[in-house]
């Protein structure tokens, strides 16, 4: 009976044991569910949270700059982003890249935002006016896009894209119109002085419209449009849209233009070879540079080529004949010049100006400070006089002495005095050979010889 009533009493201990470690089981069930079904609903929330697309419209406007935007608008479209960002601060630049610009923006699939941080000068203006909303920071202005060269077919066209593109967005044309033509009149309240593209500060901007919103940085331009949560995707240069970018900065193009210049006049006085491939290898960076960018084009490669050429076959094939150096220079730097773009003439002439001075420069230094190198030691006439050195022959005994000219004298040639043949030059006029000639000075080497007339 005791061992009956025992086994009563340990029956429901184990049922117990058993009911408990069903509810552990239970809860850990539960729990993992819901820590899965939290991750899962954290990766759809950080899915579902707006992205937006930044790309920046810095320094000058090129065909770099082009590339870049192209691809931030396929990614913008790819993301499904919230709004595709243009962080505007640029003086201008190409027009045709700024073309390429506007276009790809345009056929942006995302809403735009164009932020002017500082300036949206020229091409970087129309750029701006693509975007369908526009915020502008306080002290920041947009206009001055005077074509250059001005002329009335650049400006009628560039007029009518900047007033499409700001009718396409909603703003007024005619102002559009104004910072391209100083010959438009803009309606009040915008004040225009005559004779003067438009330009507008951040207060006119928002007047007129041009302008959605002032923001002083860039996360406040998103918050004025809804947008402060967004996640920010930066779209960055490649490295060999950096490396043309980088290289057709002005500071940089004379540093190159410098090196290849001091290249080729090292060469022009050794012959050695490495000062002239340096040289090449400097100018080529240059162009290509120059090329990619979109600022240069065949003509300005074929001008290099032929320059190049021009001055290597003075120095190896017809040294001193003056001719193809003289033309292969005047193609180089015309070359150099139309590489930098009609529209930056002037920072082309100063680039290079400063890039002769500075070769002139770096070549006196260094024929100055390694005159005892071995290779610098072919720059300078480092000879001296052995004790085999035999001046010119003293000729002043033939003063006097008559002759005959062995060839034409024009008025150099050769002429027989008594027993010498000698190198003889006339005071300008023309001797025929056979001609009875008189020796009236000697100047060195130098024999002056007249003819005998017969009185």
């Amino acid at each position: 009976m005791n061992s009956g009533r025992n086994l009563a009493r340990v029956a429901p201990v184990g049922l117990d044991v058993r009911r408990l470690a069903s509810v552990r089981i239970a809860s850990w069930v539960l729990l993992l569910v819901a820590g899965v079904a939290g991750i899962a609903g954290a990766a759809v929330g950080a899915a579902r949270s707006p992205v937006v697309v930044v790309v920046p419209i810095s320094g000058t406007v090129d065909a770099g700059m082009e590339h870049l935007v192209q691809r931030a608008v396929a990614t913008a479209d790819d993301l499904h982003a919230s709004a595709l960002v243009l962080d505007v601060n640029s003086p201008g630049g190409l027009v045709d890249a700024a073309f390429g610009i506007r276009d790809a923006i345009l056929g942006a699939r995302v809403p735009t935002i164009a932020f002017i941080s500082e300036r949206a000068y020229s091409a970087a203006a129309l750029i701006a006016l693509s975007a369908r909303h526009i915020a502008i920071a306080p002290g920041a202005s947009i206009g001055a896009a005077e074509p250059i060269p001005a002329t009335p077919k650049t400006i009628s066209a560039l007029r009518a894209e900047f007033a499409s593109t700001a009718e396409r967005n909603g703003r007024n044309p005619t102002l559009a119109a104004a910072m391209v033509d100083a010959t438009v009149a803009v309606p009040p309240p915008v004040m225009k002085a005559p004779h003067e593209v438009l330009t507008l500060d951040t207060m006119q901007a928002l007047r007129a419209h041009i302008a959605d919103r002032s923001a002083p940085t860039l996360r406040d331009a998103l918050a004025a449009f809804g947008l402060e949560r967004a996640r920010i995707v930066r779209v960055h240069y490649t490295w060999a849209e950096r490396l043309a970018r980088f290289a057709t900065d002005p500071v940089v193009s004379g540093i190159l233009l410098t090196i290849g210049m001091l290249g080729l006049l090292i060469e022009l006085q050794t012959l050695h070879g490495i000062a002239g491939a340096v040289g090449i290898g400097a100018l080529a960076l240059f162009f290509g540079a120059h090329i990619y960018a979109g600022f240069s084009d065949a003509l300005v490669l074929l001008l290099a080529a032929l320059g190049v050429a021009g001055i290597l076959v003075e120095l190896h094939v017809l040294p001193g004949h003056g001719a193809p150096g003289i033309l292969g220079a005047i193609a180089l730097l015309l070359a150099v010049l139309l590489a930098f773009g009609v529209p930056f003439l002037f920072i082309a002439v100063e680039t290079v100006a400063t890039a002769v001075v500075c070769t002139a420069i770096g070549f006196a230094l260094a024929a100055r400070i390694f005159p005892e190198n071995l290779w610098f030691r072919r720059l300078v006439l480092a000879t001296a006089q052995g004790p085999d050195y035999v001046a010119a022959p003293d000729y002043r005994a033939l003063i006097g002495s008559t002759g005959v000219a062995e060839t034409y004298l024009r008025p150099t040639g050769i002429a027989r005095i008594g027993d010498h043949r000698v190198d003889v030059l006339t005071a300008g006029e023309f001797i025929p050979r056979g001609t009875p000639l008189r020796v009236v000075r000697v100047e060195g080497a130098r024999i002056f010889v007249e003819p005998i007339r017969e009185n």
